[in-house]
């Protein structure tokens, strides 16, 4: 994935005239990297960043030739329009193992639910080191062996984690079976009160 940036003389509060045409500032940064001001395409970062997040890496195409690996550290949004404001971009030398966190993606249906379960998930990702280049966009978890009470899905047993540096125990729960809770007591219905006749109209007097 590629992101096109140019670097951007506007700091402070005069980046809201970026945003005023479409565009967004952002920083770069990283180990042996000159930090350098950027402006960049608020639809095009919308579309990467749904794709990439912050576990993938994007290479940044700076103008005049430029293209720098990076992971985006940090993505500021509008709480109501939902438009990107700002982003950091770290910058990663493809020779160097990082420290980064891993999402994991559920996937089957756990039998345990049928028994009407509660499936618990205990972590929702693993922080590892890797070489950028081998970093995965998360990993995957199968929940079907979830069938009972106790059961559970350790770190240990994901097969792409037995090779990786990670930084839990390999004991550690992902997910887990429950207890069944109480279920709720079923109130009786409500007794119909029973009808008042009502008094039969007097005729007019005529």
């Amino acid at each position: 994935m590629e992101l096109k940036a140019t670097k951007r003389e506007l700091v402070g509060r005069k980046v809201k005239q970026l945003r005023e045409k479409g565009f967004m500032p952002a920083e770069l940064f990283g180990h042996g990297v000159k930090n350098e001001h950027l402006t960049v395409s608020q639809k095009d970062f919308s579309k990467i960043f749904k794709t990439a997040g912050e576990h993938e890496l994007v290479t940044v195409a700076i103008e005049g030739g430029k293209k720098v690996p990076v992971l985006i550290t940090d993505a500021h949004r509008h709480a109501i329009s939902g438009l990107y404001l700002a982003a950091d971009f770290y910058a990663v030398r493809m020779d160097e193992k990082i420290r980064v966190k891993i999402p994991f993606a559920f996937t089957g249906e756990a039998p345990a639910t049928k028994l009407g379960l509660p499936i618990i998930k205990v972590i929702d990702e693993i922080e590892i080191e890797t070489l950028p280049g081998k970093m995965p966009h998360e990993f995957t978890v199968d929940i079907s062996s979830l069938d009972n009470h106790g059961k559970s899905i350790h770190v240990k047993d994901i097969k792409e984690l037995k090779d990786a540096k990670i930084f839990v125990s390999p004991e550690s729960v992902i997910i887990t079976v429950g207890e069944k809770t109480k279920a709720e007591e079923v109130a009786p219905a409500p007794v119909a009160a029973e009808a008042t006749p009502t008094a039969a109209p007097t005729p007019e007097a005529k």
